[in-house]
C-alpha cells in the first residue's frame, strides 16, 4: 500500500471537490452493476495483499478495458485530485476489494457469533447471561485483530469505533440479542434438521439463527470499518458501531449508553431493509391474562398449548395437548374437523392430531414471519385459537382458562391482521395499513398469557387507540363473564424528511449495487433509531423478497452477505470523506 500522509491530504482534496460539484448537480458515472460482477467474478480466486494490488487486477480485466481503471490507479499512487467519476470509482471499488478480500474471513467470523446463543433467558438479566459475556469476550477479540477500538458499556451496549473523535458522529446499529427459537421446527422440506446455532450452508443459503437478524450486520460493519481504516482513508468524521444487546426484549440498553455517552447526530440502522428506510410504524402489544382455572362442564380438556416465543415472532406451528377419556374417537373427529376448517379458511394450512402417550397432540401448521410483516406467513396462533374456539362451542372441550383465551383471541382479533373484528383498522398511503398479530402465548402455573403485536402507521395517535382497546375488550370480557387482565402500550410511529445530501449519498450507493429503483421506503419493523436523530434503516434485507429474521429457518444468502459487505464498506468511505452531510 503506497498511499501516505501527503498522499491522504491530496486525496481529502480530491474527495472534497469532486462531492462539491456532483451536489451542484453534476452526475457522477461509478462502476455499473455488470462491471461489478465482472470484477467479482474475475478476481474471486485472488487474495490481494492491499488496495493498490487490488486495482492493479481490477486493471488487467479484459472486462474493465475502457472503463478509467488505469487513469485512476495511476492517479490514487501519485496522490493526483480525483475527480468526480473517479472519486466514485474509487469507492465503489473499495467496497470490491472488501468483498474480494475477505470473503472466506467475514463468512467465518459470522459463523462464529451464530455459534453463540444469545437470545432471552426468562429470569436471567441480558447483562448478566454468560452467552452475551462470551459474546463481548469474542466481539472484543475481532474489533482488536483489526485495530479499532472496543469498549464495553455495563455489558449493555458494545461499542466498536472508527475515526479519530473529529466532526460529527455517526452512530451505526447492529444487535447480538436474537429472538428464541423451537429446534423442532428448524426441518426443512426434505426433512433435513438444522442445528439453529450452527451455520448451515445448502446452496446460496446460509441457515442459523442471526444470520439475516442481525448478526450479519455486526460483521459487514466490523470489516468494512478494518478496510478503511487499514486504507487511511482521511475522515472528516467518525463513527461508532453500536451492537445492542436488547433490541429484540426490552429496547433499555441504549438509553443506557445514552445515559452515559453522546448521542451521535447521525444513526443509521443495519437491521431493516434497502435502500434507505425513511419511516417506522410504531410499535405496540396488547397482552391479556386469564387466570388458571379448574375446568368445568362435559368433554375433553384442553392442558397445555404453544404459541409464539417472542411478542415479534409469528411461530411456524402451534401446539395444544389434550386429555381425554375417549382418545381414538376424539383424535379421528379433531383430524376431520381440523381438514373442514383448513379448507373453508383458506387452505394454506393444515391441522393434524395424534395420540401422544396419554395425551392427544395437537398441530395447527402455518408459515413463520416476522410480525411486522404478518402478511408474508400464515398465522398459527390465530388459526389455533379459532379451531378451539370452535370445537369448545360445539361441547368437545371443557371450559377453562384455554377455552378463555380462545373466545376472546376469536371474537375480538379473528384470523385477520388489520383489526378488522375491532374496526380499527387505518392506513397510510406511504407506510401501509395498522397490522394486528397474534403472536406470544406462555403459561405457567397460575396463569395464560397471550399477546397481539401491533404495527401503527401515522394518521392516528397511539394512546386515543389505546383507550379505545382498552375500554372495548374490557367491556367484551365483562359481557361475556371472562376474567382477564389487559396490559396495552402503543408507540408513535417514525417518518423523517429524506433531505440532505448523507441520506442521498446512501440511497445512491443501495441503488447502484443492487440495481433497484431509486426511491425511500418505509417498514413495519422498528429499529434502534427510532427514536435517533437523522436516523435511517439502510439494509440489509431487500425489501422485494421475504424477510426471514424470527423465522424457523432463517437464513441469508452467501451473495446477498458478500453484497452487503461491498455496500457498508462504500458507506463508511462516502460518509466518512463527503465535505458535508447536509
Amino acid at each position: 500500500m503506497k498511499m501516505t500522509q501527503t498522499m491522504n491530504t491530496k486525496l481529502l482534496k480530491g474527495l472534497i471537490f469532486c462531492v462539491s460539484f456532483a451536489f451542484a448537480g453534476i452526475a457522477s458515472a461509478s462502476l455499473d452493476s455488470e462491471q461489478a460482477q465482472a470484477i467479482v467474478a474475475g478476481l474471486s480466486e485472488s487474495e490481494p495483499a492491499s488496495f493498490d494490488d487490488f486495482l492493479g487486477d481490477v486493471q488487467a480485466l479484459s472486462a474493465l478495458q475502457g472503463a478509467g481503471v488505469s487513469a485512476l490507479h495511476e492517479a490514487y499512487q501519485s496522490g493526483a485530485e480525483l475527480d468526480a467519476e473517479q472519486d466514485a470509482m474509487l469507492l465503489r471499488l473499495l467496497g470490491l476489494y472488501a468483498r474480494v478480500k475477505y470473503t472466506d474471513a467475514a463468512l467465518q467470523t459470522l459463523r462464529e457469533l451464530v455459534a453463540i446463543p444469545t437470545f432471552n433467558v426468562e429470569g436471567v438479566a441480558q447483562h448478566e447471561n454468560p452467552e452475551f459475556l462470551r459474546f463481548a469476550v469474542k466481539l472484543q477479540s475481532v474489533a482488536e485483530s483489526f485495530g479499532l477500538s472496543f469498549r464495553n458499556f455495563g455489558d449493555r451496549i458494545y461499542e466498536i469505533s472508527l475515526g479519530e473523535e473529529v466532526g460529527e458522529r455517526i452512530g451505526v446499529h447492529a444487535h447480538a440479542d436474537v429472538v428464541p427459537v423451537n429446534p423442532a421446527l428448524w426441518v426443512l422440506e426434505d426433512g433435513t434438521q438444522l442445528d439453529p446455532f450452527v451455520v448451515t450452508q445448502i446452496g446460496d443459503r446460509m441457515y442459523g439463527r442471526g444470520t439475516q437478524d442481525d448478526k450479519n450486520g455486526i460483521v459487514v460493519s466490523m470489516y468494512a470499518m478494518r478496510v478503511v481504516q487499514d486504507e487511511k482513508l482521511p475522515l472528516l468524521r467518525h463513527f461508532k458501531l453500536l451492537v445492542d444487546t436488547r433490541e429484540e426484549t426490552g429496547g433499555d440498553a441504549m438509553p443506557y449508553y445514552f445515559e452515559r455517552n453522546p448521542i451521535p447526530d447521525y444513526n443509521i440502522a443495519l437491521d431493516g431493509s434497502y435502500p434507505v428506510i425513511i419511516a417506522e410504524k410504531g410499535y405496540g402489544t396488547v397482552m391479556a391474562s386469564f387466570p388458571s382455572r379448574v375446568a368445568t362442564g362435559e368433554g375433553a380438556q384442553i392442558v397445555e398449548l404453544t404459541g409464539g416465543l417472542a411478542t415479534n415472532q409469528i411461530p411456524a406451528s402451534s401446539t395444544v395437548f389434550i386429555r381425554s377419556e375417549r382418545t381414538e374417537a376424539l383424535v379421528r373427529t379433531l383430524n376431520e374437523e381440523g381438514a373442514i376448517f383448513a379448507a373453508r379458511n383458506g387452505s394454506n394450512f393444515a391441522i393434524r392430531a395424534a395420540q401422544d402417550g396419554a395425551r392427544i397432540r395437537l398441530d395447527v401448521l402455518g408459515v413463520s414471519a416476522h410480525s411486522s410483516e404478518p402478511e408474508s406467513g400464515v398465522n398459527p396462533v390465530s388459526r389455533m385459537f379459532a379451531f378451539i374456539d370452535q370445537l369448545a362451542s360445539q361441547g368437545v372441550f371443557q371450559s377453562n382458562h384455554f377455552t378463555d383465551a380462545a373466545r376472546y383471541a376469536t371474537a375480538n382479533w379473528g384470523m385477520d391482521y388489520l383489526g378488522t373484528n375491532l374496526q380499527i383498522g387505518y392506513e397510510d398511503s406511504f407506510m401501509g395499513p395498522l397490522t394486528a398479530a397474534q403472536t406470544f402465548v406462555a403459561i405457567d402455573a397460575s396463569q395464560l398469557r397471550t399477546a397481539v403485536n401491533l404495527r401503527l402507521p401515522v394518521g392516528r395517535e397511539p394512546a386515543a387507540l389505546v383507550d379505545q382497546l382498552r375500554n372495548t375488550l374490557n367491556a367484551w370480557a365483562s359481557e361475556n363473564e371472562i376474567t382477564m387482565q389487559l396490559d396495552i402500550s402503543a408507540s408513535d410511529p417514525m417518518y423523517r424528511n429524506p433531505e440532505g445530501a448523507w441520506v442521498n449519498a446512501l440511497l445512491d450507493i443501495a441503488v447502484e449495487n443492487l440495481n433497484i429503483p431509486r426511491e425511500f421506503g418505509s417498514s413495519a419493523g422498528g429499529t434502534s433509531i427510532h427514536d435517533l436523530p437523522n436516523g435511517v434503516q439502510f439494509g440489509l434485507a431487500l425489501a422485494t423478497e421475504k424477510y426471514t429474521g424470527h423465522n424457523a429457518n432463517e437464513f441469508k444468502t452467501v451473495e446477498q452477505f458478500l453484497l452487503d459487505l461491498q455496500i457498508a464498506t462504500e458507506m463508511f468511505a462516502k460518509l466518512g470523506t463527503m465535505p458535508a452531510l447536509q
